[in-house]
């Protein structure tokens, strides 16, 4: 046992909201490494649960018993056409360096790239695109190391039947080790970025949402603008046009992580502040235009720390559920530092998907780390149940498995796979416990 468990050490996430000490720490850097770790913990009665870089905000990942790192398992395992297969632990900022010398992109990012591909695809991890879906929709095999410690393979051939709940499995059916993800033709993306009436936006939400390949926005409480980000996809040898380095790191570093730091913090500190700050960062947002290689525009630097909920509803309902989150805001008088995120998706297949079966928007709500999101985000939760809203499963929420079971229609399809494959637990912790019952 000493060959692949060692002591456990303090174990906190990245949003600093989940905080625990397992009994044992694996660090395997071979798929029989992690066989022999699930086979060590299974028969010592201990659960198990694989880590990846700690950027879910729930306790997805959290475990007392043994927590297995997979970040050695990285890098790309082979290449078949257009489909290339990484290693579990790929850290999604990993990806350029391995797939732009094969002249291949992901379809589709969001704005942070710290996950691994594994932990990004396994919590439903999403870009925008009304004809884009999340991350997991790229999937098309995995291999999986089952709880009786046998290598399951899906994929198209092999356990298709598998596929639609294993490719966003929320590492309740075993530890993926490889992933084989369906990419495309390296691409460039024109981004357009600017302040408008907030009110315009949500007017013409439908439009807007679906008018580009790629369009999002943010809004900042207690004003009325929304910033909007419109991506446009070029192909990859189209000239790029980049800000000067100057400017692009005032807009990125020092107004969207050096700044936004110091006003969070005096924020926490005297809240009354908050509303004068968040209209004068209205005011600095420049617009700008430019066009880069696709990983260039999808992401962004995240560097102040925050705690994050997100919903999914039926994309027509953002207008209207957004108003609602503008109107408790100001009847409870809160002062929110953090822009709420507003983005879209394609309906999708996979049984968790908080897309399943339907075109869905995305509201995100956050709250710098220091601050206690619970009162907001309960009563945003709330809001969202009313439209039949789906949460992130790696971001906040306050949800139990006879609630969600109502919003999934194969939820109980995928409780059945977890019952097959798992069917004592080992991949259990308080967290799935809570989401899909015990």
């Amino acid at each position: 046992m000493s060959a692949v468990l060692e002591p456990g050490t303090r174990w906190r996430n990245w949003g600093r909201s989940q905080d625990v000490t397992p009994a044992h720490i694996a660090r395997p850097s071979s798929v029989e490494e992690v066989v022999a770790v699930v086979s060590a913990a299974r028969d010592r009665g201990l659960t198990i649960k694989p880590i990846g870089a700690g950027h879910s905000f729930t306790g997805i990942a959290a475990t007392r018993g043994v927590q297995l790192d997979v970040s050695l398992l990285d890098g790309v395992y082979a290449v078949d056409g257009t489909r290339v297969t990484l290693g579990a632990g790929t850290n999604l900022y990993q990806l350029p360096s391995l797939l732009d010398p094969l002249g291949l992109a992901l379809t589709n990012m969001g704005d942070i790239d710290r996950q691994t591909i594994a932990g990004a695809t396994s919590t439903g991890t999403h870009g925008t695109g009304a004809a884009f879906g999340g991350l997991a929709t790229q999937v098309v095999a995995l291999t999986i190391v089952t709880a009786a410690g046998d290598l399951l393979r899906v994929s198209e051939t092999e356990n298709p039947e598998l596929l639609s709940a294993a490719r966003l499995g929320l590492g309740a059916l075993g530890v993926v080790v490889e992933i084989t993800i369906q990419c495309v033709p390296s691409f460039s993306l024109r981004a357009v970025e600017k302040p408008e009436p907030l009110a315009d936006v949500l007017d013409d939400w439908m439009a807007r949402s679906g008018g580009v390949d790629h369009f999002e926005f943010y809004w900042f409480p207690h004003t009325e603008t929304a910033l909007t980000k419109s991506n446009t996809r070029l192909p990859a040898d189209t000239p790029p046009v980049r800000q000067s380095a100057m400017a692009a790191w005032m807009d990125d570093e020092l107004l969207s992580n050096g700044i936004f730091a110091v006003t969070c913090g005096l924020g926490s500190l005297m809240p009354p502040m908050i509303p004068m700050v968040n209209n004068l960062a209205d005011k600095l947002v420049a617009e700008r235009d430019i066009t880069d290689v696709s990983h260039r525009i999808f992401v962004a630097p995240r560097r102040v720390r925050f705690r994050e909920m997100e919903y999914a509803i039926p994309r027509e309902n953002v207008p209207e559920a957004l108003r609602a989150v503008q109107q408790l805001v100001a009847d409870k008088g809160w002062k929110i530092s953090f822009p709420v995120e507003v983005r879209v998706a394609a309906a999708d297949d996979n049984w968790l998907s908080t897309a399943y079966g339907r075109e869905s928007g995305y509201i995100a709500v956050h709250r710098y780390y220091r601050e206690d999101p619970t009162e907001y985000f309960e009563g945003v939760e709330a809001i969202m149940k009313g439209f039949g809203g789906r949460p992130h499963w790696g971001k906040m929420n306050f949800r139990d498995a006879e609630s969600l079971a109502t919003t999934y229609p194969r939820f109980d399809d995928f409780r059945a796979v977890r019952d097959r494959l798992d069917p004592e637990r080992v991949f259990a912790n308080d967290y799935l416990d809570r989401v899909l019952g015990a």
